[in-house]
């Protein structure tokens, strides 16, 4: 048997190889692996208060981060970040937290991705080969993903009640576009609560928790 033909033979086998692979690689890339879901319920009413300090620590960069900047930059490792008068809304959520309560989500996320690259959506959504610890952080599904592996999403629902301050939500604008946000201990006058986000224009305080296709509920553990 020539070598040609042997190819020809192995030809097939290796075609089903690699559709078995890019399946596996989509199926990891788009369910939530890993993620643990728990009520919304769950804590209330002692919950209330725990997320204050998020709260407090967003609310502190409005009239601050005034410029919505989604540009590409490179920035130290750890405890990187952009220059303060500019990010995206994910930047509200890390600058928050890295306040709050100490927590550096670039490194969380880096570390958490080069170990399980393939449950992040990074390859299947920006063709991304390896992580990339100036970006993966800034990025929604990556956040959302990340949160979910660390056991805080809880379930969706349009219950305002179940939406404590310091939770932060995931959601679609126009129907693609990922973005997310920090609630607000603050409530409309129809009892909804407040936001604080950039989705442009910097970060701001809205009512508009409900006026977007919300994906994912997160809420931190008490703070120590």
């Amino acid at each position: 048997m020539t070598v040609l033909k042997r190819l020809r033979k192995l030809l097939p086998l290796v075609l089903v190889a690699v559709l078995v692979a890019l399946s596996i690689v989509l199926f990891l890339g788009r369910v939530p692996v890993g993620v643990k879901y728990g009520s919304p319920y769950s804590g209330l009413p002692d919950a209330i208060t725990n997320g204050m300090d998020i709260v407090s620590a967003a609310r502190r960069q409005v009239g601050v981060t005034v410029v919505y900047d989604p540009s590409y930059r490179v920035i130290p490792y750890p405890n990187g970040d952009v220059p303060i008068d500019r990010g995206v809304c994910c930047d509200v959520v890390i600058r928050a937290l890295r306040e709050a309560r100490g927590i550096d989500l670039q490194r969380l996320v880096h570390e958490d991705m080069a170990a399980h690259f393939l449950m992040y959506p990074s390859l299947t959504r920006w063709q991304m080969l390896r992580p990339d610890a100036n970006i993966d952080h800034r990025r929604v599904l990556n956040l959302e993903r990340f949160f979910g592996r660390m056991g805080w999403s809880l379930e969706v629902n349009k219950d305002a009640e179940c939406y404590l301050p310091g939770d932060i939500v995931t959601c679609l604008i126009g129907g693609d576009t990922p973005h997310i946000m920090v609630v607000s201990d603050r409530k409309s006058r129809d009892g909804i609560p407040l936001v604080l986000h950039n989705v442009g224009g910097g970060t701001r305080e809205e009512d508009c928790l409900f006026s977007y296709d919300i994906t994912g509920h997160h809420r931190l553990p008490s703070a120590p």
